[in-house]
């Protein structure tokens, strides 16, 4: 089904007129969840920050323990430059720390990723956005498991070195139009207040709706109940991704989260496609899911934005 989906490499570039001065939290934007997990390790141990009896489980039997972990954890099979082409512009990057002795950072969703954050991950999408030049992407570091201060520094350093002039600084109010008068293409946010403090261009981290839960309905009644509320300043995520706990795995010891997905994804699509973009009350931001790649999401998503115009 992944290889006849339509891609949407530059469809920022293609949104009529009239929506180059919206403001960028308020247009309907496709992300991924987790958004490295398609290159999670098998023979990695069970992250850090996870709990306790995971990690005991894990030191017992990591023959069981991290083949269940990796079928649950997976949430997405396609490279970040894949994932972009698609149409996805906010990408949910969890950054670990292996070991003290590692000085490597890598990424995290249970188990960690064989692919390192700063030579692989990063500048990949750096290379992508180069192709790219009208195409903005939002970028969500976050969880940082075992970092240090130093590692944040270091991090964070890299980011500005790397991304240099493309990144969007945390004062303005980012419009199409705005970021392509400055050659403006990443925003940055980042899960350490301390860090953010210190760099304009790092923005705080962007609030993250989802629910915590298997069920589709109960994930769309979540949502609606949180935008009824009123929704935050400034950019904001609605997930759509399916979170399953231990006892479920347990139930269901021949499932996985790709499969628990596709099975969702009609209801989980069909609330999508009523949603529309804007500032008030009700109306979405950036919409996340599992599996990009193997639906129609992205055209979904990217289709509001055309409602009503």
């Amino acid at each position: 089904m992944g290889d006849k989906l339509r891609v949407n490499p530059d469809w920022m570039s293609h949104l009529p007129d009239e929506l180059l001065d919206v403001s960028l939290w308020n247009l309907a934007i496709p992300g991924s969840h987790d958004s490295m997990s398609f290159c999670l390790d098998l023979s990695s141990p069970v992250v850090k920050s996870e709990s306790w009896l995971l990690k005991v489980v894990d030191r017992l039997a990591p023959c069981w323990t991290r083949p269940c972990v990796f079928r649950w954890a997976t949430t997405e099979q396609a490279v970040l430059s894949h994932q972009c082409d698609l149409g996805i512009r906010f990408l949910d990057l969890r950054i670990a720390r292996k070991s003290t002795e590692c000085i490597k950072l890598f990424f995290a969703h249970g188990i960690y990723t064989w692919i390192t954050v700063k030579q692989e991950a990063l500048e990949e999408l750096a290379t992508w956005l180069d192709a790219h030049p009208k195409e903005i992407v939002i970028i969500c570091c976050s969880h940082f498991s075992s970092l240090t201060l130093s590692d944040h520094i270091q991090l964070v350093d890299y980011i500005v070195s790397l991304f240099g002039p493309k990144l969007c600084s945390s004062q303005d109010c980012p419009t199409l139009r705005s970021c392509w008068s400055k050659h403006q293409q990443i925003i940055v946010s980042y899960g350490n207040q301390e860090m953010v403090q210190h760099h304009p261009e790092l923005w705080t981290e962007i609030p993250y709706w989802y629910a915590d839960s298997t069920d589709p309905k109960k994930v769309i009644a979540y949502l609606e109940a949180q935008k009824r509320k009123g929704r935050p300043t400034g950019f904001y995520i609605c997930g759509l991704n399916l979170t399953e706990n231990i006892p479920f795995v347990f139930l269901h010891p021949f499932q996985n989260m790709r499969k628990i997905t596709t099975k969702a994804l009609a209801v989980l699509l069909g609330w999508v496609g009523e949603q529309r973009p804007g500032p008030e009350v009700g109306n979405i931001n950036i919409i996340c899911c599992d599996f990009v790649g193997v639906s129609d999401f992205c055209d979904c998503v990217i289709g509001l934005n055309y409602k009503g115009r």
